[in-house]
């Protein structure tokens, strides 16, 4: 007996992919990329990179990234540089912060790895 049917898979990747795309451009890289300014001299390097080159990337991924993930345009390869944004945030940047503070970031994280997995779905743009 089958559980779900491709179509079934199919629109349950689709939900994922627009709303964890929304909730991460809504208001995580939002916020970053309308503040770049004043943010950049002050963003966490976790890295080693420079602090305006760290808010570079992950403005990119937080808003670039997750839109090419809500239209389902090379799912797999965006959802790449979220899993990385979002594990280094609840690994490095917030490691000695409670459970709750990273918490967000791993299940972002974990969405991402998982779009990594299965991809976008038959209701991409292009996959």
């Amino acid at each position: 007996m089958q559980f779900l049917n491709n179509s079934s898979k199919d629109f349950g990747i689709l939900v994922l992919r627009v709303f964890s795309g929304l909730l991460m451009i809504f208001p995580h890289g939002w916020s970053k990329l309308m503040g770049f300014t004043d943010k950049m001299n002050t963003f966490p390097d976790p890295l080693g990179i420079s602090s305006q080159l760290s808010l570079t990337g992950a403005v990119f991924s937080e808003v670039i990234c997750a839109l090419m993930i809500i239209l389902g345009i090379k799912t797999r390869f965006f959802a790449t540089p979220l899993f990385f944004t979002m594990i280094v945030a609840a690994f490095v940047v917030h490691a000695n912060d409670p459970w709750g503070v990273k918490e967000k970031a791993i299940v972002f994280g974990v969405t991402y790895l998982v779009l990594m997995i299965t991809g976008g779905g038959k209701f991409s743009v292009r996959d």
